[in-house]
């Protein structure tokens, strides 16, 4: 047998190291970059703002409950229609309301994707918001009661929302913007819609979009009830409504309107069951036990206008308690729970501008109307909210 020659002894070690840098690379790799090429994400063109004809239109889409894509069956529908009824369907209608309202901003309020149906929250993530991102709209999402029933908690979620593109989800607020180290949950945040272009409010926040974490589950003296929204998020947002105030141009004459997101309706709005709404009210208002005075907050403000939920899937009425209007988006999605020949739907809400024969003079209406997921794409239930003329 012949001895191996040092060219042979250097090939066999080249390859030895060869195949190690290999291995070595490929599980580096898996664990780093999770077999996904390295992203950067793509952002919106910021500030958002009010079109050039004075207007602003936001697509306000709650509980998708998406969870694995097509193969998640859809609940509450004909027989007619289950067959081939998945999370696509879902999908296909937020598109389909996207390409014909055109929003300027989709706000998601929660339940975005359902937990105990979900194998991946990651992925069940990137399938809910696809038509968003697709979009390349700016879009935000706060989070329900089940979207951390999977693979990631509530810090994880918001986090992983907004690194995803076109996404101006925050965690919550910098540290630097006021004292919120202490504030609770996940996706308390504040959005500014600035003026058009040109015009003397370009720099000038004029509508005021807040978002809020209305928790998922609690135990009460015992009694499991929802969640709701705490003293220290109310804080914050009190403490940002002065800061706001203050900034605003002299030229205001009033305090900039404002709308506020967020999931679980505070226990107020159960007094609309006898009172006069638009919508409809089919299911009682699952509501925390604890009153933690939310309404009483935005009156103090004196600048939110409207607030606007979900969880409740049959509810998508518009109420006004205490001049303060509530509005539920309706459930849109088909692994939701729902009523069979109910339509899915959405809620469209738009502010337009007062104008002077010189310029745009603030925010003078607020509407808004809901899509039903039919052939025609049905608008129903179109009111004014607010109009800076009224006391309302």
């Amino acid at each position: 047998m012949t001895e191996p020659t040092w060219k042979q002894s250097i090939l066999y070690l080249a390859s030895v190291y060869a195949i190690l840098y290999l291995v070595h690379s490929s599980i580096l790799y898996k664990l780093l970059l999770g077999h996904e090429k390295l992203h950067v994400k793509r952002s919106p063109v910021l500030p958002l703002r009010f079109r050039s004809d004075g207007t602003f239109k936001i697509l306000q889409v709650a509980d998708m409950h998406y969870a694995n894509g097509v193969m998640t069956r859809c609940r509450d529908v004909l027989a007619s229609e289950f067959g081939e009824c998945s999370d696509l369907n879902t999908t296909r209608f937020v598109r389909r309301l996207i390409e014909s309202e055109k929003p300027d901003f989709i706000a998601f309020t929660g339940d975005n994707i359902f937990g105990p149906s979900t194998s991946d929250a990651a992925e069940s993530l990137f399938g809910a918001f696809v038509p968003a991102v697709e979009s390349q709209l700016p879009w935000a999402a706060i989070l329900g009661n089940h979207d951390q029933e999977s693979t990631m908690d509530r810090e994880e979620l918001m986090s992983f929302i907004s690194l995803m593109d076109y996404s101006v989800s925050q965690i919550n607020p910098s540290h630097d913007d006021l004292a919120t180290s202490d504030i609770d949950g996940y996706g308390n945040y504040h959005l500014g819609v600035h003026g058009p272009p040109g015009s003397k409010w370009a720099n000038s926040s004029i509508l005021n979009l807040f978002f809020l974490d209305s928790g998922d589950r609690a135990v009460v003296q015992g009694i499991r009830t929802y969640g709701w929204i705490k003293e220290s998020q109310l804080q914050w947002l009190v403490g940002l409504s002065e800061k706001l105030r203050g900034g605003q141009l002299e030229e205001t004459d009033a305090l900039s309107p404002a709308l506020a997101f967020f999931h679980i309706p505070i226990p107020e709005v159960r007094q609309l069951y006898y009172q006069k709404i638009v919508g409809q009210f089919q299911e009682a208002v699952a509501c925390s036990s604890i009153n933690s005075g939310v309404l009483k907050t935005f009156l103090s403000m004196g600048d939110v206008k409207a607030f606007f939920v979900g969880h409740d899937h049959t509810n998508d009425f518009c109420g006004l308690i205490d001049g303060i209007w509530v509005c539920y988006g309706g459930g849109c999605g088909y692994h939701g729970y729902g009523k069979a020949g109910w339509r899915r739907r959405a809620r469209v809400i738009t502010a337009e501008l007062g104008k002077s024969h010189r310029d745009w003079i603030g925010v003078e209406r607020i509407s808004t109307w809901k899509r039903l997921d039919d052939e025609e794409l049905s608008m129903i239930d179109e009111q004014v909210l607010w109009d800076s003329g009224s006391t309302s």
